[in-house]
């Protein structure tokens, strides 16, 4: 019985083994072209293509956009590629550019150029040209990212003030500029300049909606790359309008209630000395009011933190007038950046992109239902009134 037994196992284990899947398909990494970085830009053929069209490796396209794949590991003959890649000695990434109508044959025309085909489950980070999405909506030039199921929804979005391809390159040795732009969106929880991460599946659930809306803007210069404003899109026709600076998305930040962490400078009484606090809570209450046919909201905002900064000279004691004090100039300073914000969303671009018309849609079903076709026109003339309430719990650790 036992010899039985045993014979049924290995039998069995045999069966098992012929049935089991496995990575029949597989490919090695070191056999793969993995890109973290995709840039979109105004079409402009670089010296290979028109080097390659010159001697009829052409094909039928019109050049509509160009498109940079930011690869890693970086493979290939390092001298031969640096000046036309955005990549420095030392580094470990291949910013890969080539110029065309369609992004899909675009990536199929990588497999005539490199042994290795491109991969992008790795996917991290999506730059497009602000100069691009003048002429092209999003929604044309995300098409096939979208629908292609080797990337990821979670890839992030931003927008380049200059080129995406700037954007993608770095003279810093080891850095890779995908992972870089990454590690700075995460920083939005120190910092209320920086909009919250935008992923794809948000970007397209927001382009869905036929709402406008907002994406954070990367500037270069130097080499070096910054976090500075935000591009404003069109719900509409998902085309850029315009743009907010730093201290707009602030103003915006406290509107949506996203100032969670960050800074506040103000100069206080009776010298005009820095002062500045420090976010540590916010809380933002958006409420639509309905009279008639009219449309108002109310924007009540409270925020609690420290002082973390005190120039006074000589120093003045923190009384608790000193702080009430202080704690109205700090709310002033915050009714200017929302004043600033709103000024640009209803009067300069006549858009909305900080919630209200969704706490109206949550709030007052009915009343949306009659608004919402034309809400960005309709909120421009629409009255917004807002309050702002400051408690600084503390000056901070004792400088004595």
């Amino acid at each position: 019985m036992s010899r039985f037994r045993r014979q049924f196992t290995i039998l069995f284990t045999l069966l098992l083994l012929v049935f089991t899947s496995g990575c029949w398909s597989s490919k090695e990494i070191e056999d793969l072209s993995v890109y973290v970085g995709l840039g979109l830009d105004v079409a402009e053929e670089s010296k290979f293509e028109k080097s390659i069209n010159a001697q009829g490796g052409h094909y039928p396209k019109n050049n509509n956009f160009t498109t940079t794949v930011q690869i890693v590991p970086r493979i290939g003959p390092k001298q031969a590629t640096q000046k036309s890649t955005g990549a420095s000695e030392g580094q470990s990434f291949l910013n890969e550019r080539l110029t065309g109508d369609s992004l899909f044959q675009i990536f199929r025309q990588f497999a005539l150029r490199r042994d290795r085909p491109l991969i992008g489950h790795h996917l991290k980070v999506i730059v497009v040209s602000h100069e691009l999405t003048k002429k092209y909506s999003l929604e044309q030039l995300l098409d096939f990212i979208l629908r292609d199921n080797d990337i990821r929804p979670s890839s992030l979005v931003l927008v380049s003030h200059g080129t995406a391809f700037e954007a993608l390159s770095s003279i810093e040795p080891g850095e890779i500029p995908a992972f870089y732009l990454k590690g700075v969106v995460a920083n939005s929880y120190r910092s209320n300049k920086i909009l919250p991460p935008v992923s794809l599946a948000k970007l397209d659930g927001k382009m869905q909606s036929g709402a406008s809306f907002v994406l954070q803007n990367v500037i270069t210069a130097e080499g070096e790359h910054k976090f500075s404003g935000a591009e404003i899109y069109k719900g509409e026709t998902k085309k850029w309008i315009g743009s907010f600076n730093q201290i707009e998305v602030e103003g915006l930040s406290w509107i949506t209630g996203e100032a969670q962490e960050g800074a506040v400078k103000s100069y206080a009484s009776p010298n005009g000395h820095t002062v500045t606090y420090e976010i540590k809570s916010t809380k933002s209450k958006i409420t639509p009011i309905i009279q008639g046919n009219n449309i108002s909201f109310h924007v009540k905002i409270e925020s609690e933190g420290q002082l973390m900064e005190d120039w006074s000279a000589p120093e003045i004691p923190s009384t608790d007038k000193y702080i009430q004090e202080l704690e109205v100039k700090f709310a002033d300073t915050i009714k200017e950046q929302i004043h600033q914000v709103m000024s640009k969303m209803q009067n300069t671009y006549r858009v909305e992109v900080a919630g209200f018309g969704e706490q109206l849609r949550i709030k007052h079903p009915k009343v949306w239902k009659k608004v919402k076709e034309n809400w960005d026109e309709t909120f421009s003339q629409i009255p917004v009134t807002y309050d702002v309430k400051l408690n600084i719990k503390d000056s901070g650790s004792s400088t004595d």
